[in-house]
């Protein structure tokens, strides 16, 4: 029995994945959740998991011999993720969740400083760099409440396209660097199969809506107005590589390494028409 914690469980990638996890044979998923209780994939049990709470890791690691981390943003992220995988048996697999090109970024940035936590743990490890996500357009955090309720599209883009990747094939990458041979020391740069400007974004949009969606371009300073510190931070540095064109690469690495290829963000929309107020 292979047993493997899915931290974030509860997540846009973690539940596919978990899902994906679970109807394996011979593999134990232990959910880690702040919040076990509202942890409710078939065949997964809830396990409890806080970034805040340090003693709750020793528990959810015990066994295990490989562990899916969502990284926590926050300043301190890559502290927590080093004394976590301190606190995993020696032989587990870690299977990072980073971000698009993260070695773009100075070299004292955070997000390779978390990279660095994993890749110095003395674990053998895999790191995803993901694009944009999809469900950024279905989940009333992000877009969707203003695509309903205004019928635009506020982003910064600066005139540069996105890769948009589904959460779901990023999730089939993860189950095979978790389980399958070869991915070890692989570092995966992950987006969806076509790369789109953000004025052809809404009108893939609209058709899902069937209603007029419009791509309004605003500057970084209203896109984290009303945040601060470290958020304010992220968020900011986050569209100065969007607008670099960091997120607009296309890569084939879902395909080569599910075998399939990457959805398309019209594949998803279509899916997702009642989300948007479209068409069932």
């Amino acid at each position: 029995m292979t047993r493997i914690l899915v931290t974030g469980v509860r997540g846009k990638t973690g539940v596919p994945l978990a899902e994906l996890l679970a109807a394996r044979p011979g593999v134990e998923v232990l959910g880690g959740s702040s919040r076990p209780a509202t942890v409710d994939v078939a065949g997964v049990r809830p396990t409890g998991f806080s970034w805040d709470h340090p003693s709750s890791w020793y528990a959810a690691a015990d066994g295990i011999d490989a562990v899916y981390v969502v990284r926590p943003d926050r300043a301190d992220a890559p502290e927590l993720i080093s004394g976590f995988l301190d606190a995993t048996p020696p032989r587990t697999h870690v299977v990072l969740l980073s971000e698009r090109d993260a070695d773009q970024i100075a070299p004292d940035g955070w997000a390779l400083r978390v990279e660095r936590a994993v890749r110095g743990s003395g674990r053998t490890w895999t790191i995803l760099r993901p694009s944009w996500f999809m469900q950024v357009f279905t989940d009333p955090r992000y877009y969707r409440d203003q695509l309903v309720d205004t019928g635009e599209l506020p982003f910064a883009s600066g005139g540069a396209s996105v890769a948009w990747i589904d959460a779901r094939d990023i999730a089939a990458v993860a189950e095979r660097a978790l389980l399958g041979e070869g991915h070890p020391g692989q570092v995966y740069e992950l987006s969806g199969p076509e790369s789109l400007s953000l004025p052809r974004t809404a009108e893939l949009l609209s058709r899902a809506a069937g209603r007029r969606v419009v791509h309004r371009e605003v500057t970084i300073d209203d896109t984290v107005a009303g945040t601060e510190g470290f958020e304010r931070e992220l968020s900011a540095l986050t569209f100065e590589r969007v607008q670099a064109g960091v997120f607009a690469g296309v890569t084939d690495t879902v395909e080569r390494a599910t075998g399939r290829p990457a959805g398309t963000l019209e594949a998803f929309l279509a899916d997702s028409g009642p989300a948007l107020g479209g068409a069932v």
